[in-house]
């Protein structure tokens, strides 16, 4: 089944990890998925790191969609206002757009209290993790409004309340959360028009392979070094949960939330690319306990209140 046959999606930071992942997941659902970054073939953007934009669009291609590799900073609006206009007079449509721009793994001090943190740094993290995402979205709605239709998905890391372990790191994921549900709120006179925010749970990103030394091929030897990684996921893991959502026909019922994929994959019957169903949050509650319970409570009840919780007039079925 391709559910997602004729339609666009914009994956807006796609080189590796759970963008390369989602733009391949996008791809094997039908769609034609444009793959967004800095690193081309010969020029890395992000230090050695081998992953280009190109080596994504073909995995799409070998996956069943097509594939269209566009070098873009998302933190110039200018590039992004001319990818925008390059898909409308391509397609003339959008259907799904996907932000997971990051760029802050070299910039995240952890370990490091927020009056040491560098604040160039820190500047550069939230215009990179977050600005960037707010420039795309302000040039690839408009594309989606003129059908009246589409699905907004922030990429983020957790779905709760408990401090992420370094000032910035925090704010930027929190921000992308709070981002969904503001353009939920701003959309809410359009009932096609869907806004939510997916975080994948320990991902087992090409980098993070490197990390320990390991492959895809024995990633649970990495295990000896972190027992937590027996409970990591591949990136696909998330990329099948956005490609499931945008395939939902009642996605809209989930706007303004956050999600995660082991929740997902439990709702849509999808598995890991490799069988598993891992699921991290029963994983860190039996292991290592919430983060702050209290803002737990409360971050519980506005993503699975009644939506009266969220907004008195939210779109309802």
């Amino acid at each position: 089944m391709r559910p997602l046959e004729g339609q666009v999606a914009l994956v807006a930071g796609a080189t590796r990890g759970a963008g390369r992942a989602i733009a391949c997941s996008l791809g094997e659902a039908g769609a034609t998925v444009y793959c967004t970054g800095r690193s081309v073939r010969g020029r890395p953007a992000t230090g050695q790191r081998p992953e280009t934009i190109e080596e994504t669009a073909e995995l799409v291609g070998a996956a069943g969609g097509r594939g269209v590799a566009a070098q873009v900073d998302h933190t110039v609006e200018e590039q992004v206002e001319a990818l925008c206009a390059r898909i409308r007079q391509e397609h003339g449509r959008l259907d799904i757009l996907v932000n997971d721009v990051w760029g802050g793994d070299e910039l995240t001090e952890f370990g490091q209290p927020f009056w040491k943190l560098s604040l160039p740094g820190g500047k550069l993290l939230l215009e990179r993790a977050v600005t960037s995402h707010i420039i795309t979205s302000r040039h690839a709605v408009p594309l989606m409004l003129e059908r009246d239709r589409g699905l907004i998905v922030e990429i983020t890391d957790g779905d709760h309340f408990g401090y992420r372990g370094n000032l910035f790191y925090d704010l930027a994921k929190m921000s992308v959360i709070r981002l969904a549900f503001a353009m939920a709120w701003e959309l809410r006179r359009h009932p096609a028009m869907t806004a939510l925010a997916v975080t994948p749970g320990f991902l087992r990103s090409e980098a993070m392979l490197d990390h320990f030394g390991v492959t895809e091929a024995n990633w649970r030897d990495a295990a000896e070094k972190d027992p937590h990684f027996i409970e990591s996921e591949t990136p696909f893991y998330v990329g099948r949960a956005v490609a499931a959502l945008a395939a939902d026909p009642r996605v809209a019922t989930k706007s303004g939330r956050v999600f995660s994929s082991w929740d997902l994959a439990r709702e849509y019957g999808f598995t890991d690319a490799d069988g598993r169903r891992p699921h991290w949050g029963e994983y860190f509650e039996r292991t290592l306990g919430r983060y702050n319970r209290a803002g737990e409570a409360a971050y519980a009840s506005w993503r699975d209140g009644p939506m009266d919780l969220v907004a008195p007039d939210w779109p309802r079925e």
